[in-house]
């Protein structure tokens, strides 16, 4: 993978339905929330923010929340896909979601269309807080629960959104670890076929 830049957001993103799983996804293949300039690439490339948003007071004490938060998420989620409680990364989550979220509001751009913006600067207890909520809506609501799927691929952590028709998505993405396993079975077959 590619090393992202500021000009290169999406490279820090996965697409698994849900802002919660995408926090989820930056350990994977490697740490990808390594700095706070990397931090700021996400929280705008994940959409928490509107497009323009100044995030100047990004620090090491936001990197540290999102961290601490992802580590909480992670546990929860396994835990509901496993089906066992987990009640310190629940109470957690819980507490980070109190905060309040940023409030926006529709202002005029300059060619007159509505655009969404902040009425003030977000803080990282705000956008933690909108990361806890949805996940606590994902996990609450029942239909939406029933489609959340761990990647079949061999030693990939990536949990995902199942909103296929039929729900019967295997793999975090197609490209990536369904070419493995579509790759790895047809070299089984090669070989059983040579033997």
């Amino acid at each position: 993978m590619a090393v992202a830049t500021a000009t290169a957001p999406c490279e820090l993103r996965f697409d698994s339905g849900r802002i919660c799983l995408d926090l989820l996804a930056t350990t994977h293949p490697e740490e990808r929330l390594d700095s706070v300039e990397r931090l700021r690439d996400w929280v705008t490339g994940a959409g928490l923010v509107p497009a323009g948003t100044p995030l100047t007071a990004v620090d090491v004490r936001w990197l540290t929340g999102f961290r601490e938060l992802r580590l909480h998420l992670g546990v929860l989620v396994c835990a509901e896909l496993d089906g066992r409680p987990a009640e310190g990364a629940l109470a957690r989550v819980n507490a980070v979601a109190r905060q309040a979220p940023p409030v926006p509001c529709a202002v005029r751009a300059d060619d007159g269309v509505l655009v969404r913006r902040l009425r003030t600067a977000p803080g990282p207890e705000e956008l933690l807080a909108l990361v806890a909520r949805e996940a606590i809506e994902l996990l609450t609501d029942p239909g939406a629960r029933a489609g959340l799927r761990q990647c079949a691929g061999d030693n990939c952590p990536l949990v995902y959104l199942d909103t296929s028709r039929g729900r019967r998505r295997r793999w975090c993405s197609s490209e990536t670890c369904g070419n493995r396993e579509r790759v790895a079975r047809h070299r089984r077959r090669a070989a059983l076929a040579r033997t």
